[in-house]
């Protein structure tokens, strides 16, 4: 009896040194997880930011690059030649530019209907993919970073807010362009200035240009769904992209090169 007592003591403390150490190791990976995931959400709170503060300050500085020097930049140079071909359709030979420049602002019309349906048509797809799927294990494989359903909430949202933004600033497009090309076949005897329908003509340009910029940025966004670390390069690239296609200095230095050799070869 003794012996069996004994040994049945033993058996209990092994079980229990057997279950502390199990409690231990269990313990430990929990408070790794956490770290981890704590880890995660913490590079999600400073890449993303930084990303959006990047492309957010880009943008200003366009704006004002725009308003002090529009040579130099593309939007800038296409708002005056836009306002020299209104001049020259409402008073050159009205009755066949008119019909050049109903047909012009009829293709502009067309391809902003494009980008408005196809904006509208990728939101209505994300809300619904949205309602029928749910974060699974295999998706988050791919991902570092939040995996929490708030967090997917969120990334999906600001992707569809991004394309019904773009909607919006097609349609506002199409109502502008449409606008001047009933404007612009009046001619400047019909009591409409050129200046006025050259306004027109710059705003649905503008629009457009918001618009597409809404398509590009939703870019980046999308990348966002697999976490931070695709995003933050996406942005920069895209700034890079922005800065390369709305600059014209080459441009503006050759413009500038060949008024010179202009008027070197009048005197």
């Amino acid at each position: 009896m003794p012996c069996g007592v004994s040994l049945s003591l033993i058996l209990l403390r092994l079980q229990t040194l057997v279950l502390l150490r199990l409690r231990l190791r269990l313990s430990c990976h929990i408070e790794k997880s956490d770290d981890k995931e704590m880890e995660e959400k913490s590079l999600d709170m400073v890449m993303v930011p930084l990303g959006l503060l990047l492309l957010a300050t880009y943008h200003p500085w366009l704006l004002f690059t725009i308003a002090r020097y529009p040579k130099r930049t593309v939007i800038g140079l296409n708002a005056q030649a836009r306002e020299r071909w209104v001049r020259v359709m409402m008073t050159v030979n009205t009755m066949q530019n008119g019909v050049l420049a109903v047909q012009t602002l009829r293709n502009n019309i067309m391809a902003s209907t494009v980008l408005a349906t196809t904006a509208i048509t990728i939101t209505s797809v994300i809300s619904v993919f949205v309602r029928l799927t749910t974060t699974t294990a295999s998706a988050s494989l791919f991902l570092y970073g939040n995996k929490s359903p708030a967090a997917y909430t969120i990334k999906y949202f600001t992707i569809s807010l991004c394309f019904i933004l773009a909607f919006l600033c097609n349609v506002q497009s199409i109502r502008y362009y449409a606008h001047a090309s009933f404007l612009v076949t009046t001619g400047e005897a019909g009591g409409v200035p050129a200046d006025y329908v050259a306004r027109s003509l710059n705003r649905g340009s503008f629009f457009w240009s918001l618009g597409l910029r809404a398509f590009y940025l939703s870019f980046t966004l999308f990348l966002w769904i697999f976490g931070p670390i695709p995003m933050l390069p996406s942005s920069v690239a895209m700034c890079c992209l922005f800065f390369f296609s709305d600059t014209t200095t080459e441009f503006f230095h050759v413009s500038d090169t060949v008024k010179e050799v202009g008027v070197t070869e009048e005197v």
